[in-house]
């Protein structure tokens, strides 16, 4: 019953530490229960079937912990408009499962090697776990430890430094050093120790929130210029209207909303993911003729200076199999079609831009290892409100230029916010500024929509990049290179939200680094496994 309550101590932690409901400061000592759970069933209890008892506890802990943080996803739908119970039952159990797994690698280790290198094992297996949920075609990096801070940008300055992995680290590491502590003081009662060790926690704690405080109150980086932007946020169901609705009627709604707020110079109009053409998509080979894409020219004719960039469903035709993309599908014989979802710049006078999401979500947009996948389950896909095909993409990011002024946008769609690094290869194509392109009402009033606004002001602070965000239906927010959100829009209005964006041109180390420690932390893995082996292998030689 003890390991239980643990177990069930380590769920709550982890769960009311969360954005955008909870105190992110119970996370440093929330994994401890979890340790102390698998200490003491490994070393201190007569269970037969030790392992999967560590197994069992440490999955009930992560499942409970998926569902209070991600449980949000039921408000998917299915197309009869019916909850989608596999939206949240899918990535919850098999999230719990992948969690469970390095936690028993750990514990694996540890009754092998000892608990120091035990404890060094766990910090390397959870970064390395993380970097590696954050790249492959399963990636769901919601719940990466150092999103935690994200409402708290004042203590997290110094992610341009080490991004929000880094946060994970510096998570890790004091949860590991706490609990340490504790085992000393259980196995010595030396007050010494315990205070040496506590001051040591508390310094690792506080400092770097100090120095976060001191870099975010003496922030004064310069910018080099200004653009006025004005994110337009419809309010489209994306069930009942976004995609029944007549294209060129959601066109004409969307540039009355642009017209009415247009109150003096605008330099970018941003509109949300997919905010057209509602209904199908537009050919890629025929932009310059799209009717939808040309009245976007001609609303730019009345204001001069200005540039129109939206999110868009586009596709490419093929009638030919020779250089056939993996993600085209065949529409009739001899044609096929590859589909996007893509952001475009309009400017008049000049050919439109278009760039094509690079990080896809799983079961939604992507068909995962579709190769491998597709000849055991043919066609079947999660359908969870958007494609039941896998989507082209483009494998590097762009930046818009803009030839009135000296934006360079980075045209961020939707999922792709959540990835620090990644977010930072816009930077290093020239990005100034970064504008987020998002449709956020597919789970309704929930955590959903406000965790992933949340999770865009890390991205602020990683690169010192000010942020547009257009949302449908909502959250809209203009967030300073401080992480902090100067404005915001209600969920669910029909509005536009003006903002004077700065421009940065300066590269952070996170910018050019990226995700250093978590390069590191996959390095000492490497290290742990090859030490562990070598050490067998001497054990087996000396025995024989």
């Amino acid at each position: 019953m003890k390991y239980v309550l643990l177990t069930l101590i380590s769920a709550m932690l982890l769960s009311i530490s969360w954005p955008t409901y909870g105190v992110p400061f119970f996370i440093f000592f929330a994994l401890v229960p979890l340790l102390m759970m698998e200490h003491g069933v490994s070393k201190f209890s007569d269970y037969k079937r030790k392992s999967w008892v560590v197994f069992g506890l440490s999955y009930v802990c992560f499942v409970i912990w998926n569902i209070v943080t991600t449980g949000w996803l039921y408000g998917a739908k299915n197309p009869d408009g019916s909850h989608s119970l596999l939206a949240v039952v899918f990535p919850v159990l098999v999230n719990s499962l992948l969690y469970s797994l390095v936690f028993q690698c750990y514990h694996w280790y540890k009754n092998a090697q000892g608990t120091y290198w035990g404890l060094a094992f766990f910090i390397a297996i959870w970064m390395s776990f993380e970097k590696f949920h954050l790249n492959w075609e399963f990636t769901w990096p919601w719940l990466n430890l150092g999103n935690v801070f994200s409402d708290y940008p004042k203590l997290i300055q110094w992610y341009d430094t080490l991004g929000a992995t880094g946060g994970s680290f510096w998570i890790l590491l004091i949860n590991v050093l706490i609990f340490y502590t504790l085992r000393i003081w259980q196995a010595g009662r030396k007050r010494k120790d315990l205070i040496r060790n506590s001051s040591l926690v508390a310094a690792l704690i506080i400092v770097p929130m100090i120095i976060s405080i001191i870099k975010f109150n003496h922030f004064n980086e310069k910018p080099i210029g200004t653009v006025n932007v004005l994110m337009l946020q419809p309010d489209l169901d994306p069930y009942a209207e976004k995609y029944s609705k007549d294209s060129l009627v959601i066109e004409s709604d969307l540039l009355d909303l642009a017209e009415k707020n247009s109150k003096g110079k605008i330099d970018y109009y941003i509109a949300p993911e997919t905010a057209l053409p509602g209904r199908g998509s537009i050919s890629e080979r025929s932009f310059e003729k799209s009717l939808i894409l040309n009245n976007l020219k001609s609303f730019l004719t009345n204001h001069p200076g200005s540039v129109f960039a939206t999110g868009i469903s586009s596709h490419k035709f093929y009638t030919s199999k020779e250089n056939l993309p993996k993600e085209a599908y065949q529409l009739n014989p001899g044609l096929w079609v590859e589909s996007f979802n893509s952001a475009v710049q309009v400017i008049p006078n000049r050919n439109v831009e278009v760039y094509h999401k690079g990080k896809l979500v799983p079961g939604v947009e992507i068909f995962p290892y579709m190769s491998y996948l597709k000849p055991l389950l043919g066609d079947a896909m999660l359908n969870l409100g958007g494609t039941v095909a896998s989507l082209g993409t483009d494998k590097e990011r762009v930046a818009f230029g803009n030839p009135f002024n000296k934006g360079k946008m980075a045209p961020i769609i939707c999922y792709e916010s959540i990835y620090g690094e990644f977010t930072g290869d816009y930077v290093k194509k020239g990005a100034n500024f970064l504008g987020i392109m998002t449709n956020d009402s597919w789970w309704g009033v929930s955590e959903g929509h406000k965790q992933l606004l949340s999770y865009a002001r890390l991205r602020a602070i990683e690169t010192r990049r000010e942020i547009a965000r257009a949302a449908n239906s909502g959250i809209s927010a203009h967030i300073d290179a401080k992480g902090e959100i100067i404005e915001d829009t209600f969920y669910g209005d029909k509005t536009a939200l003006f903002a004077k964006v700065n421009l940065y041109d300066k590269m952070t180390f996170y910018t050019k680094a990226g995700d250093l420690l978590s390069r590191f932390s996959i390095f000492a893995l490497g290290f742990l496994l090859f030490y562990f082996l070598i050490k067998r292998f001497q054990a087996r030689t000396k025995k024989s």
